[in-house]
């Protein structure tokens, strides 16, 4: 139990460090080029089936909601979590009624360490409409590869493990079902905003304070 409650803390800590730094600090910058890591392929998106702790969880099966897609991991020291505190503050600024039909997907591509339960909790930090994913190395190299995600295994970290170097954009997927925006890593708030209200069927507008 007291590693547990460590382990909070240090999420919630981490969290907070993230999302102070985008709000006073960070400036967007260019994304580092899918191609430096080898893996890349055009985005295409397209429907797929991975794993949550509800189990099999279908793209097809979010017709008519934003989902915004991203590529991570849990054991990510600062890239995931920085990009999830901005989604997460982009969700807060939703009314009710639109947050009911935006989706976050967390697809890790860490399947060795990453188990559904582990995304569970690590993604609910963050916010609960954030589904982490997850499935065989097969799927989640064919997935990523159908939206043009690029990671690889880095050399081993004594505190971590293993690294995992991985491309930090944001996939919007309309309500019919099409990949329609690549969102750069920690695009702020208010741009998430924007785009979601782009794509989602008229209704309040939302403003973050």
């Amino acid at each position: 139990m007291r590693l547990k409650r460590g382990r909070l803390a240090f999420l919630v800590v981490a969290l907070a460090g993230a999302l102070l730094w985008v709000l006073l600090v960070w400036e967007p910058q260019p994304p580092r080029e899918h191609a430096a890591l080898g893996l890349a392929r055009p985005p295409a998106g397209g429907d797929f089936v991975l794993q949550s702790w509800r189990g099999p969880e279908r793209l097809a099966e979010l017709r008519g909601k934003v989902v915004l897609i991203y590529f991570g991991y849990t054991w990510c020291p600062d890239v995931c979590p920085t990009n999830l505190a901005v989604i997460s503050k982009a969700l807060e600024a939703l009314p009710a009624e639109a947050l009911e039909r935006v989706q976050v997907l967390f697809v890790s591509v860490d399947p060795e360490r990453d188990s559904t339960a582990r995304l569970r909790e690590y993604a609910g930090y963050f916010h609960p409409r954030i589904l982490g994913l997850t499935g065989s190395p097969e799927e989640i190299g064919r997935v990523a590869g159908q939206y043009g995600a690029a990671y690889r295994r880095a050399e081993p970290d004594q505190t971590l493990g293993y690294l995992v170097d991985h491309s930090a954009f944001t996939y919007l997927v309309a309500p019919d079902g099409r990949l329609v925006e690549t969102l750069e890593h920690a695009t702020p708030p208010p741009r998430i905003l924007e785009a979601i209200h782009r794509w989602l069927p008229a209704g309040p507008a939302a403003e973050v304070k």
